[in-house]
């Protein structure tokens, strides 16, 4: 069976984004990038809601004469399938890509159980949904040395996660990678 994977990158004090939404602190250098890119090639599909959906899309025509480890990552995102929960967005601007109105714990569990590749859960909302059913297998957090006071929480309130820490990685840059498993 699949596995159903979260993964973040966060201040220190656990938010995706600050209290006026920017998250321009979080951009990776090329070694983190790298390393990311690495991660992400092993997912089939990425679960989004509709604002990570929204950020992300740009990866679908990301301009040719962007970096190497950008063009790489907009490979990696381009060939895999992407759903987007949304009950808002009328089409997509990728391709591979559907858009489903509502989060179904049953729906998901049948994905993991029938893909041959792992899949992503991206955006703390709808991660949230995942997390209280149950369905997050892994959480991958990339810490940046910054704290930003308030925002967009990276982990959901209200919910308890005993976890078993798999792997760890510092990088130069002060970004510090956790991967854990939920038990």
């Amino acid at each position: 069976m699949a596995k159903l994977i979260y993964t973040a990158i966060t201040s220190l004090d656990g938010y995706i984004e600050d209290e006026h939404g920017s998250f321009d602190w979080s951009a990776p250098d090329e070694d983190v990038h790298a390393f990311v890119n690495d991660l992400e090639r092993r997912i089939g599909t990425y679960l989004y809601g509709r604002r990570l959906y929204e950020t992300m899309v740009y990866w679908e025509t990301a301009p040719a004469d962007s970096p190497a480890v950008e063009l790489n990552y907009a490979r990696v995102w381009r060939s895999a399938a992407k759903i987007v929960y949304s009950t808002t967005l009328q089409e997509t601007a990728s391709a591979r890509t559907r858009i489903e109105r509502t989060f179904d714990a049953d729906a998901v569990r049948a994905m993991k159980e029938a893909a041959n590749a792992d899949l992503g859960v991206g955006g703390a909302e709808l991660a949230a949904h995942g997390f209280r059913a149950g369905l997050v297998n892994e959480v991958r957090l990339l810490l940046n040395p910054v704290v930003v006071g308030g925002g967009k929480r990276a982990l959901p309130d209200g919910v308890r996660l005993d976890l078993e820490l798999l792997d760890e990685r510092r990088f130069a840059s002060g970004v510090v990678y956790l991967r854990y498993a939920t038990r």
